[in-house]
């Protein structure tokens, strides 16, 4: 973090006087709606340096994801002193941000450290923010479990896991489905952002609707069961069409269909 005054507005830009130079802050840096007077005092994350034809110019960032980690570890001593560490962070500068973080000490409670007590470490980089709201996520390298505690406070039915793809669709109660997605799918949004994996979200009516649809299309495969129609459903394949185009190796995850020559001709079978 650097801080300075805030000197003058040059094409949108803060110009930020940091002593023995300036810095810009690009509008695209600043949190929306801020307005900042020649002569305040003004704090951000040094994003970048660019050569230009009048020599190094440094952008400074308030809108950048390192600028709430940089808070973090100046407000939180166990972050800087490396017992609680900041895995990832996402953020819609001026609205919502989240982010990850984990304890290395079993003893020390690493949401707790960051809130601080009754708030207060929290609150003083909301404050700094100007209000911009920071739910803190327990990070946990199960990527599923990782997954429902950033989509918090919803209830979480079910999630199905595509490792291949990076992506899950999480099933959630009817009751349930406009608090995970949040306003403006902004809570999903920052969910997927911070764990890196691409979210579908769906009610259990239209869960169960996708399910039977699934079930149905696998059925067409000569020879199917319900029952294996399930298993292959479960196991990630939604359609025929996607058994025809797996590898016998992908097929041989599905329970009963361990063996080559029967995953062969299960693909066979839904070529056909």
């Amino acid at each position: 973090c650097s801080s300075g005054i805030a000197r003058r507005v040059e094409r949108r830009a803060i110009v930020v006087d940091l002593g023995r130079t300036e810095a810009y802050i690009p509008p695209r840096e600043q949190i929306p709606g801020e307005v900042y007077k020649p002569g305040d005092r003004i704090q951000g994350y040094i994003a970048d340096v660019r050569q230009t034809t009048r020599g190094p110019q440094i952008i400074m960032s308030r809108a950048d994801e390192r600028y709430l980690m940089k808070l973090f570890e100046l407000e939180v001593p166990e972050i800087y002193d490396g017992i609680v560490q900041i895995v990832a962070a996402a953020r819609e500068p001026g609205q919502r941000a989240k982010i990850a973080v984990f304890s290395k000490d079993n003893d020390v409670d690493p949401v707790g450290a960051c809130v601080g007590m009754k708030g207060s470490r929290v609150q003083n980089i909301v404050q700094e923010l100007r209000g911009e709201k920071i739910d803190i996520v327990l990070w946990d390298e199960d990527p599923a479990r990782f997954v429902c505690n950033a989509l918090a406070p919803a209830e979480i039915s079910k999630v199905f896991v595509d490792e291949q793809n990076r992506e899950m669709e999480v099933v959630v109660p009817d009751s349930q489905l406009s608090l995970a997605i949040g306003k403006k799918g902004q809570h999903v949004r920052l969910a997927a952002n911070l764990s890196g994996w691409k979210l579908d979200i769906l009610s259990a009516a239209n869960s169960a609707a996708k399910t039977a649809e699934a079930i149905f299309n696998l059925m067409l495969v000569p020879g199917m069961t319900e029952t294996m129609a399930q298993n292959i459903f479960q196991s990630g394949f939604g359609s025929f069409q996607a058994l025809a185009e797996a590898t016998p190796q992908a097929i041989m995850a599905i329970p009963g269909y361990e063996a080559e020559e029967r995953a062969a001709k299960l693909i066979q079978e839904a070529k056909g």
